[in-house]
């Protein structure tokens, strides 16, 4: 657990120092082209490394690695000016407000490249997300069970959305545990009317309905010399029922075939429109050091692999972020309200446990978190809060309403209150992640 956590530390150190780097790249060049004076630019806070002095702009790397910083000429308030043309209160508003906000730009622009990186050169998606929302599954004593909801119905209404796609409806449980949602569904032909109430589950108190999409059993291979070719079945084959039941998720088929005990199972197949009976008598045998039941053929695993070309690549990316952007603070304004625990919410432990799985994971696992943190560091930065870059824009409007500077006394007020503020966010992310990993649940 020790090496996991500090693989992941230092994944989080190089992830985070890049996306600081290009936040405070975005802050350095927008106040270079205003002709604005960089004294310092940092990657990091506390006691300077390293430090190499290029012109008027002194570039550090120092202690603590998780921010960084941009300090330009006349940009503290509370510092003597000269009133010079090169500092950064001296400029126009609007400049100012430029300056300020391409640090979160960058974020997200890094998100967006990184993506239409990625989906140019592979995008897969499990096809299902694409499909009206079909129940395959239900889990014993869930939610939709209490709901009366079964496999095979197609829900035609969830709360205000009509006709909605899987993708739309996971995003909306995971982010509204214990709500309520009246929702029409076609059950053989039939239109019944119910209401789901989810639950809270896990570490992070996520919603949680208790249903699954439907998984067809479609044969991707076959084995030869086992039960499944002796029969006939041939891939592409769709097995959609079981001794006399309908099936909608093929892990049932799976979990039907383990405890058989040896007895035949009768199959209903679908072959190009045509449905057949076949009975198999599973083997018991050992295969790669399991020994369990066989009838020889294997399900396709309900991936979707596209070739993008960059302009897809890039609308998909779009897509995404605008979408990860909107459950960002969806989740935000629920905590606010105490309609979402505010248990979501994790801090340097947390991020350092999701570096260190999507690192195992495979470097495109890895690539997805950094884009997604990149996201949020981005949204974070913008949120009115004083010390942060949303902070100062804040102000900015302020004063180009009143139309006149604020006060330093005000000022100084605001960045004091910012502070504290941060520092007891910093306190409860930091409570929150040593909760979720000593008291999953």
């Amino acid at each position: 657990m020790v090496g996991n956590f500090i693989t992941g530390a230092l994944v989080v150190v190089v992830v985070l120092g890049v996306m600081i780097f290009l936040h405070e790249l975005g802050h350095f060049v927008a106040a270079k082209s205003f002709g604005v004076r960089v004294l310092v630019f940092s990657l990091g806070f506390g006691k300077t490394l390293l430090h190499i002095q290029r012109g008027d702009t002194d570039y550090r790397i120092s202690a603590l690695p998780f921010g960084g910083y941009v300090k330009m000429a006349g940009d503290d308030p509370s510092d003597s000016r000269k009133g010079e043309e090169g500092e950064f209160l001296s400029q126009p508003r609007w400049r100012r407000f430029v300056i300020v906000v391409m640090g979160p730009v960058m974020n997200v622009l890094l998100a967006v490249v990184v993506l239409t990186g990625l989906y140019k050169v592979h995008f897969q998606r499990p096809a299902y997300l694409d499909q009206p929302v079909r129940i395959g599954d239900i889990d014993t004593g869930s939610p939709a069970a209490q709901a009366n909801i079964h496999p095979g119905d197609l829900i035609l209404r969830f709360g205000s959305q009509e006709n909605p796609k899987w993708e739309d409806v996971e995003f909306k449980i995971l982010t509204s545990a214990n709500e309520v949602f009246p929702l029409e569904i076609e059950r053989n032909g039939e239109i019944v009317k119910t209401t789901l109430t989810t639950t809270a589950v896990g570490a992070d108190r996520e919603g949680y309905a208790g249903w699954e999409p439907t998984a067809p059993g479609i044969l991707d291979s076959v084995e030869p010399g086992l039960p499944a070719e002796k029969a006939g079945l041939k891939p592409g084959d769709d097995v959609v029922g079981i001794d006399g039941r309908k099936v909608f998720y093929f892990p049932d088929i799976v979990h039907a075939i383990q405890n058989c005990n040896g007895k035949p199972l009768n199959l209903e197949v679908a072959r190009q429109g045509h449905d057949f009976q076949v009975s198999l008598q599973p083997v018991y045998r050992d295969m790669m050091g399991e020994k369990r039941w066989w009838v020889g053929f294997r399900f396709q695993d309900g991936i979707v692999v596209l070739h993008l070309s960059w302009v897809q690549a890039l609308k998909t990316s779009l897509d995404e972020n605008v979408r990860n952007c909107v459950v960002t603070f969806d989740v935000l304004w629920k905590i606010l309200t105490r309609r979402m625990s505010a248990r979501t919410l994790s801090g340097p432990i947390g991020i350092a446990q999701m570096s260190e799985k999507a690192y195992r994971e495979g470097f495109s696992e890895l690539l997805f978190l950094v884009a997604f943190i990149s996201l949020q560091l981005g949204i974070f930065n913008l949120l009115p809060i004083p010390v942060l870059d949303g902070g100062a824009i804040l102000l900015l409007l302020v004063e180009g309403l009143m139309r006149r500077d604020l006060s330093l006394e005000v000022k100084e007020r605001f960045l004091q209150v910012g502070i504290v503020f941060l520092l007891l966010l910093a306190a409860f992310a930091m409570y929150n992640d040593l909760v979720k990993t000593f008291r999953p649940y």
